[in-house]
Order: C-alpha cells, then sequence, then structure tokens
C-alpha cells in the first residue's frame, strides 16, 4: 500500500541519499534533510519546492561526524515536526587503507561519520517513532558490512559495526511498531566512483536502492523487510 508522511535522510545531496530524497519526494512525502554543504541543500530546496509546491521541505547543514551538530540538527527537526515516518541513515565516508597503513584519524573520521551519527540520530527522533507507535528506520550499511574486503581498513569496521546497531535496533524495537531495515548494498555508482574505468554495467544505480527502500516502506505494519541485500548482476568488484 502506498504511504505518505515525512522522511528524514542524511546526506541527502548526492548519490544513494539524493536519489532516496526524489523517490520519496515524488510519492508525495514531507522531506528534511541534512549534509555539510549548504549551497547544495539550497539548490535541492528551491528545486523540490519548484515540482512539490504542495511539500514541506527542511533541510539544514550538519556536520554528522560531530555529536554536537546531530543533537543540534534533530533538536531543531523536532522543534517544527512532531512526527517523524522514516528516518533515513545515509550519510557516510570512505577512506581506502588498511588496519596498520591508514593514516592517523581515519579510524574516528569514519567511526564518528558512519556510525556514531546514526546511533545519536537514532536515540533522539526514534522516541518519537515509539511515542506515535509507528515508523520505520533504514541504515545505509555495505556489503562491506558483512565481508571485509582489502584496503577496507576502518571503513569495512565501521560499517559491521552500523549492520551491528541495526540487528539491536530491532530487537529493541520489535514490540514498538516501529520497524528497522539494514540496507546492504554492493557497488553502487556514485561521486566515490567519479573517473573509473570500469564500466557502467558492473554499477548499480542509485535510483534502483531508492526504489527498494520505498517498496519496503509500503508493506503492512504485519509485515518487516529487515535487510536488503543488493548486489550488481555481476557481482562484487574483487
Amino acid at each position: 500500500m502506498q504511504k505518505t508522511g515525512t522522511v528524514l535522510v542524511t546526506g541527502c545531496t548526492k548519490g544513494i541519499g539524493l536519489a532516496i530524497v526524489n523517490q520519496f519526494a515524488a510519492k508525495g512525502f514531507h522531506v528534511i534533510g541534512c549534509s555539510r554543504n549548504q549551497e547544495e541543500l539550497n539548490a535541492l530546496q528551491n528545486r523540490l519546492v519548484n515540482e512539490f509546491p504542495l511539500q514541506q521541505f527542511y533541510f539544514s547543514a550538519c556536520d554528522v561526524s560531530s555529536q554536537t551538530d546531530v543533537i543540534n540538527f534533530a533538536t531543531a527537526v523536532l522543534s517544527s515536526y512532531n512526527q517523524i515516518d522514516i528516518l533515513v541513515h545515509n550519510a557516510g565516508v570512505f577512506m581506502p587503507g588498511t588496519v596498520l597503513g591508514e593514516p592517523d584519524g581515519a579510524f574516528e573520521t569514519q567511526i564518528n561519520t558512519n556510525l556514531a551519527s546514526a546511533y545519536y540520530l537514532s536515540r533522539a527522533i526514534v522516541p518519537v517513532m515509539v511515542q506515535n507507535q509507528s515508523g520505520h528506520v533504514f541504515t545505509i550499511c555495505s556489503t562491506a558490512s558483512i565481508k571485509a574486503y582489502p584496503n577496507g581498513g576502518s571503513y569495512c569496521m565501521s560499517k559491521f559495526a552500523l549492520y551491528g546497531m541495526t540487528q539491536v535496533l530491532r530487537e529493541e524495537l520489535k514490540s514498538t511498531g516501529v520497524k528497522v531495515t539494514a540496507v546492504l548494498p554492493g557497488p553502487t555508482y556514485t561521486n566515490s566512483w567519479n573517473g573509473t574505468e570500469l564500466p557502467i554495467n558492473r554499477f548499480m544505480p542509485a535510483e534502483d536502492i531508492a526504489k527498494m527502500i520505498v517498496a519496503a516502506s509500503e508493506l503492512s505494519e504485519s509485515t518487516t523487510v529487515e535487510e536488503i541485500l543488493i548486489r550488481p548482476q555481476l557481482g562484487d568488484i574483487e
């Protein structure tokens, strides 16, 4: 069944996050989002307001690697919205390297951006969902959440932990009416792959990930998709 409501997406101006915003806006949702670049947020808001003048859009700059920024963003959102129907933890950063060889700070940056941001934003937003006895949390994990690969370093570690956090949330929220879904995409064509010499058919379009999320969000209240594992037809890139 098609639903509408309010969706909050982190890392909303590019790649999978932008595709998710576009899909939910087209479904009639009000959209809340954040990223670090205010100019990109302004451009996105202007486009969506022109395309969907009857819907509400709220975008704010936020460095999700900062606990303070995340909490301030959530506080601002909840001062204007008393219900968030869908929360998508999408913001993330990839810094290639090895545990023994990556530069100092790579661990902290990726843990804070990929994991802690979702932890703190969940602690702020999900209680409102519990109070309303409805809602859906999606975390954009990765195939790197279930299989380590060379040069994955702290990125893989952060994504393993994010997948674990999602499973914990699922167990904690089963009886509350709030759904939790882990999304584990393989190689997806986003800005991080700009300049690659690989053919485009080795990647999934970000729009396909967004479509799967929308579809999972539209199921009946008695059904939950616990995880979405999605790869290119030709498999992962080794």
